[in-house]
């Protein structure tokens, strides 16, 4: 659902108040001072999911992400494979993670400098408000743009001190406890959160253990506002149970895949990551802004091929100044600013030695679970990004235009030399974005826009590294891939009370980077170029309320095919890109009591294809979800329980794709992530203060 602006001003229907109050009047993802979505011209989204859409459990990212027209999100029931979100297709390739698009929180980037994204550290439980960008923002942000997703916290309560405590249990054993803090005192004001997540999962050999941490600090000295940020994760227990093939789906999709389970497949993970920001307003119109951030993971990864361990250090900084002026009739803001960005990856691989039945020259010692190493090298990514953005407004017409030049360099240290060789080596990838767009206010609740603008994105270092020929070092046949994406699109509040943002788009990709398996990899994924490939699509969202009833609807057709991809002897020019269904449509109708509230969700997809060759699909989709909840105060301290089904209808789905996977036959390769049948859960809150 698009939220437009402070514009949107439309009369109160009796106690509920009208989408357009619920939402926020401005948006911040753009980097700029907060402008009104109807004087932005690109298709941007913001929404504030628990207000639209409440008694979520904030455990599942596809949750949050629901109703953002555009944005596909695979949710792949393997808690040691990232859920996979992609916008206007990119980000549909990722195996583990998310790529093509840049994740904020609260302005601090989450994405590294080579694109990658782990989204498994991601705290949902304070997330009041998401912005989305829903096209190329290279402009801006950078390598692997594609989109941008920024979520926002929570305002602090606005007492000194408040606490609340949530418990979640459900099936397949889901147990979630967390407790938040926060408070405001004067010009300064916290909030934090910690949890802990047990589940067994709706497949075998999925279970998951989880303890995750965030909070938040701001403080006003003066004119200049600070805000300190910190997440936290540990993983000690997430297991993989590996994809299926049609049979196996077919007769029992909650199986595991027993190649996952004789080696062992899992990962835990430990991670840290800390911000400081400050902000300051300059004239009437501008700011400066600077900020700072590092963290730090540590990866223990078995995999069917292999056992990886991966200890990364990271951080990075960025400043910008926004200057306006005015000349006669015309105002201009010019936007000048700089990323860096720095990342060192340790990472060893081991010969997986489950499931081996007798010693070899890999596996020496049995019974053991890291055999002979394979692997130890540094992977050291840097990248930096200067940027010049100027907005000019005449009037009701409001024209904008940037660009931003990109570096990002590639090294490898190898430290691994019983081979014989040294795979040390450097690669330096380079690229300029421009981006141009005009906004028309048509009137005060309605805006017409279009823009041209491009997008780049690097291989990450895993992508990189993965050759199919078993050679080590950087990839040097690999290359970014770039595209140009031609936008139209029209937002306001039409007929009175219905609130609609509606946009067609063409983008055109040069050497988009295809993920594939190769017959005995054993799972392993290693990337190719296509040549060109062409996304055409159209999105709509809306919305509106009818008495206490608020309705939300979004609508995706994607159409997006290659144009040239000469694969061996095969041509699969006009075939559809895998990993996307080419319509995808979401509902949701909340119905909202004085002390009680009931949320009924829809969400369509048509088929996926899950090869190039668009040799097999998995089927389209229809499912339902229910929730009931209610706040019973009792003076200051109040309780909050929910109760909610999930599939209500317990369709059989599939929920995500491998895409491109390989098996001696089709219908032996092992393709399928399944998503549970119908599933419920009981959820209780209380607190001292709400928020």
């Amino acid at each position: 659902m698009a939220l437009l602006g402070c514009a949107l001003t439309v009369p109160r229907a009796g106690a509920q108040d009208s989408i357009p109050h619920k939402l926020p009047p401005v948006v911040t993802v753009t980097r700029d001072v907060g402008r009104s979505q109807l004087d932005l011209p690109y298709a941007i989204t913001s929404l504030r999911p628990d207000s639209i859409a409440p008694g979520q459990t904030h455990t599942n990212i596809d949750e949050t992400l629901a109703l953002l027209p555009g944005v596909t999100v695979s949710n792949r029931t393997n808690p040691s494979q990232d859920t996979r979100i992609s916008i206007r297709g990119f980000g549909a390739r990722s195996a583990f993670g998310a790529r093509s698009i840049r994740i904020l929180r609260d302005g601090m980037p989450l994405t590294l400098p080579d694109g990658q994204t782990p989204i498994d550290y991601l705290d949902l439980e304070s997330v009041g408000r998401v912005e989305v960008i829903r096209g190329p923002a290279s402009a801006l942000y950078g390598n692997a743009s594609g989109g941008v997703i920024d979520l926002h916290s929570t305002a602090p309560p606005d007492v000194p001190f408040a606490v609340q405590g949530r418990s979640w249990t459900g099936s397949d054993a889901m147990h979630r406890y967390v407790g938040l803090f926060g408070g405001t005192a004067g010009r300064f004001g916290y909030e934090g959160n910690i949890g802990h997540t047990e589940s067994n999962g709706y497949r075998a050999y999925s279970e998951q253990r989880l303890t995750n941490a965030f909070a938040r600090a701001t403080a006003s000295v003066g004119k200049t506002e600070f805000a300190l940020l910190g997440l936290g994760l540990d993983m000690p227990v997430a297991d993989n149970p590996g994809a299926l093939t049609l049979s196996q789906l077919d007769s029992a999709p909650s199986q595991a895949d027993p190649a996952s389970v004789a080696k062992r497949a899992r990962k835990a993970v430990h991670q840290v990551q800390i911000g400081l920001s400050a902000r300051r307003p300059l004239a009437d119109d501008g700011e400066i802004v600077a900020q700072a951030y590092g963290g730090t993971r540590s990866l223990y990864n078995p995999l069917t091929f292999a056992v990886v361990g991966v200890d990364r250090r990271q951080g990075g900084a960025g400043a910008r100044v926004t200057l306006p002026w005015r000349t006669g009739g015309v105002i201009n803001r010019v936007s000048v600013g700089a990323d860096a960005q720095w990342l060192d990856d340790a990472r060893k691989n081991w010969a997986n030695c489950n499931n081996v039945a007798a010693a070899t020259t890999s596996c020496t010692t049995l019974p053991v679970e890291k055999g002979a190493l394979q692997l130890d090298q540094n992977e050291l990514v840097s990248s930096f990004g200067p940027y010049l953005r100027d907005e000019v407004q005449v009037g009701r017409l409001r024209a904008t235009a940037g660009a931003r030049d990109d570096e990002v360099r590639f090294e490898v240290r190898d430290h691994f030399f019983s081979d014989g060789f040294d795979d040390s080596g450097t690669r330096t990838l380079h690229a300029v974005s421009p981006m141009a767009g005009i906004d028309v206010r048509l009137s005060p609740l309605h805006s017409l826009y279009a823009s041209v603008g491009s997008a780049f994105e690097t291989p990450t270092t895993t992508e990189l590294g993965n050759q199919a020929d078993g050679s080590a070092g950087l990839n040097r046949d690999l290359k970014p891939q770039y595209s140009t994406t031609y936008e139209v699109g029209a937002k306001g509040v039409g007929l009175g009370r219905v609130q609609y943002d509606a946009a067609l788009f063409d983008t055109e990709v040069r050497d988009e980077l295809i993920p594939f398996e190769i017959p005995g990899g054993e799972g392993r994924t290693y990337y190719r170029n296509a040549g060109r490939t062409r996304r055409q699509g159209a999105e709509l969202s809306l919305g509106t309320d009818v008495g206490p009833v608020s309705l939300i609807g979004t609508y995706a057709l994607s159409r997006f095919r290659f144009r040239d991809f000469l694969n061996g002897s095969a041509q699969y020019a006009g075939n559809a890109i895998p990993g996307i269904p080419e319509q995808q449509a979401q509902a949701t109708a909340t119905w909202h009591l004085r002390h009680a509230f009931v949320v009924a969700e829809g969400i369509t997809k048509s088929r996926v294809w899950v090869n190039d060759a668009n040799q097999a699909a998995a089927p389209a989709f229809a499912i339902m979800n229910l929730r009931v909840g209610g706040t019973a105060v009792f003076g200051r301290p109040w309780l909050s329980p929910v109760v909610g089904v999930q599939n209500l209808f317990d369709r059989h789905y599939v929920g995500s794709v491998a895409i491109n996977a390989s098996g001696p036959t089709l219908a032996a390769t092992k393709f399928y992530e399944p998503a549970p049948g119908r599933t419920w859960f009981v959820g209780l809150s209380a607190a001292t203060d709400s928020w």
